[in-house]
Parts: C-alpha cells; sequence; structure tokens
C-alpha cells in the first residue's frame, strides 16, 4: 500500500499538471525554473522535438499492432442545464468577490466572513494562532475540522469559542499535532456569493447580459466533456497498444535522468505541502530508502515504456516534428487540455520535458485514432448488471 502511494504521487509529480499545487507555490516554482526552463532546447542535434533521443530504436522496443484497434467506451457526458447552474454557482462562490450582507442573519455555508481570531493550548496563545481581519470562506475546508462550520449560525459581531483539537498528522507545526485548544473567534462582517444579474455580469465579466455569461460556462462544460471524452478514448487506445507491444530495455542515461527528476519532484511536492523533505516523510511513513528506490525505478520504467512507444509509432507513421511543427501540436494539445494555446499550458507545467512528451503523445494518439474503431457501451448494460 505504501509503495502505490508513492507511486500515484509520483503520477500527480511527473505526469500531471502544476495545476495541483496552490498557486502560490506554483508561481514560486515558476520563478525559480524561469531562467532554466527558457535555456532548455526542445529539439535534438538533428533539429527534431522527439520523445526519446535513441539512435537504435529498435533495441528498445518493439512496436506491436496499433493501428484498426477497436475500443468501447462509456457514452459521452451530456451536459444538462443543472450542471450549467452548479458550475456557475460554484464560480460565483471561488472566482468573483462576494457581496457584503447587509441584512441582520447568521452564517451559512459558502458565505465569506471577515474574523479575528486567537488560538489557545492550556490557556496560553500559541505561535501562528493569531490573526485579524481575515477573509474565511465556509465550506472551504482552510481550516482545521470544524472551526468553519462552529461559525455557522453565528452573526455579525458576535465572539465565538471553538473548542477544537488539531488533526494527529499535523505537519506545519508538529507541536500542535492532537492537542486540545481554544479558538476565539470575532465575526466582523458576513458576505454572500454575487447573484447572477444582467448588471452584475456587465460589471464583472466580458459578458453583457446573465444569459450570455451562462451560454458561455455552457459552451465550456461542452468543450471540457468533449475533451474527456477524446482523451478518454486515447488512453485507451494507447493501453492496447502498450499491451500489443513489447518493451525490451530502457536507455539508461534518460532513464536514470527520469528518476533524478522523480526523487526531485517527490521532494518538493513533500515540501510545498507537508513542510517536510522527502527522507522525512518517507521515515514518517516506515519507508526505507531501498523501498523508495524500487518505487522510483518501477515507475520511470513506466513512464519511459510511454515515451519509447510514442517515438515508435511517429517513427512508423513518419512523423518527424521540428521545433514549428511542435508549437503546432502544443496549441492542439492546449486546447484539448482545456487552455486557450500553447502559452497558456506551458504557464501549467513545472517541466517543459513532460509537457513535450506529453503533446507527442497525443500526436502519436491521433494517428492510432484516425484508424481506430470507438464504439459505445449500450446504456441498458448497467440495468441489467445490477438486476
Amino acid at each position: 500500500m505504501k509503495k502505490k502511494i508513492i507511486t500515484l504521487f509520483l503520477s500527480v509529480c511527473v505526469l500531471g499538471l502544476a495545476a495541483g499545487c496552490s498557486d502560490e507555490e506554483e508561481n514560486q516554482d515558476r520563478e525559480n525554473t524561469a531562467q532554466e526552463t527558457e535555456e532548455e532546447s526542445i529539439v535534438n542535434e538533428d533539429g527534431l522535438v522527439v520523445a526519446v533521443d535513441v539512435d537504435n530504436l529498435e533495441d528498445y522496443v518493439t512496436l506491436g499492432e496499433y493501428q484498426n484497434l477497436t475500443v468501447e467506451e462509456e457514452p459521452k457526458a451530456e451536459v444538462t442545464e443543472e450542471d450549467v447552474d452548479s458550475y456557475i454557482e460554484r464560480q460565483l462562490i471561488n472566482n468573483y468577490d462576494p457581496v457584503e450582507v447587509t441584512e441582520d442573519r447568521a452564517v451559512q455555508e459558502n458565505d465569506t466572513v471577515n474574523i479575528d481570531y486567537a488560538g489557545y493550548l492550556d490557556g496560553e496563545a500559541f505561535d501562528g494562532g493569531t490573526a485579524q481581519d481575515q477573509d474565511l470562506l465556509i465550506g472551504s475546508g482552510s481550516f482545521i475540522d470544524g472551526f468553519e462550520d462552529g461559525l455557522i449560525g453565528h452573526k455579525k459581531g458576535e465572539t465565538v469559542s471553538l473548542d477544537l483539537t488539531f488533526p494527529e498528522d499535523y505537519s506545519p507545526n508538529p507541536d500542535l499535532a492532537g492537542q486540545a485548544v481554544v479558538f476565539e473567534v470575532t465575526i466582523n462582517s458576513i458576505s454572500e456569493p454575487a447573484a447572477l444579474t444582467d448588471e452584475w455580469a456587465a460589471a464583472n465579466t466580458d459578458y453583457a447580459t446573465a444569459e450570455e455569461f451562462r451560454n458561455a460556462q455552457k459552451e465550456l462544460l461542452i468543450q471540457q466533456a468533449d475533451s474527456d471524452y477524446e482523451s478518454q478514448v486515447k488512453s485507451d487506445l494507447f493501453q492496447q497498444v502498450m499491451d500489443n507491444s513489447e518493451v525490451k530495455d530502457y536507455p539508461e542515461e534518460e532513464l536514470e535522468e527520469l528518476k533524478a527528476d522523480i526523487e526531485s519532484q517527490m521532494d518538493q511536492m513533500y515540501q510545498a505541502y507537508y513542510g517536510m523533505t522527502l527522507d522525512e516523510a518517507l521515515e514518517a511513513q516506515g519507508i526505507s530508502k531501498e523501498e523508495a528506490e524500487q518505487s522510483y525505478d518501477e515507475t520511470a520504467k513506466s513512464y519511459m515504456s510511454q515515451y519509447l512507444l510514442t517515438q515508435a509509432i511517429l517513427d512508423a507513421e513518419g512523423i518527424t516534428l521540428t521545433e514549428a511543427d511542435y508549437e503546432k501540436a502544443l496549441d492542439e494539445f492546449a486546447v484539448l487540455s482545456g487552455f486557450l494555446d500553447g502559452d497558456e499550458i506551458e504557464g501549467n507545467y513545472s517541466d517543459k520535458n513532460v509537457l513535450k512528451r506529453n503533446v507527442l503523445w497525443n500526436v502519436a494518439c491521433d494517428e492510432i485514432m484516425s484508424t481506430a474503431t470507438v464504439t459505445e457501451t449500450a446504456e441498458t448494460d448497467d440495468a441489467t448488471q445490477t438486476e
């Protein structure tokens, strides 16, 4: 189980978007790596963009059948009016400034409260437990369990005493882990999500009316459903190609670089999310260095297998990408991933090499899809299975 947990985190760090991190952590990461990323060339000595740069690809992989495949998928998700309502509600709660409540009412879920608070352990204020003029979205889970719920039902001007307990695994301050504390919280103001009106839309968005805003959000959801469906089809087809193929060996230098990247990103992740180094995290979980190294090796080989097969498909199809070709493919991949263009998606990847390989994977999958047959699971299947 521990190894599975490590591998899951590796997947997030190595193949996933940097968007999983908080904005502050992500921006800092971008600043730290900006010069390095800009100097990094995405082309090899021949001026081509490749997934794996080796002389004899056939020494490493034997490409199996990748044409005329058949895959069965669940029907593409339909976007309902309820989906649109829910999406807009989340947008108004999370992405736009709330409106201060003027009526005399108590705090509710999804309100934003401005508070002053002080935390006490054994009657003494503890470090980091006191703040003034803080905005808190009720339901965001920003504070420890019980803090936000404890404010619901109370009104502006009230001071609330909250008897709470820090989690046993509270890593930001281990001295507080598992400790019973008291928070004294004063509610300075209560704000609620804005209502979607023509006036609000014109003042806060690029749309003149509420209807225009709603239609735009619906179109976004439809595009996302299309993108998710296409991505799932590509993933399933590529898995078939992996099952049909044989990876015989791994390019040693590139594999070692990938393992080092994995370990480095794991360390960054634990420091960003948990305030501890990778070594400290492994020790806390009772995972030995040898077990961790084995996990890095297995994960690196899994990813390298995908890179080798991606390049094998491109070679088999006679596809070569210059930097200009790559930029076009990058824009296409960006749109598929829900971004406006290549520039925007580059800002959400902390590793240019990872993005490059994902773009090339998408190009290879386009070739697989061009000859594939996609069928949809009958809607009655679920009902049949439950009888």
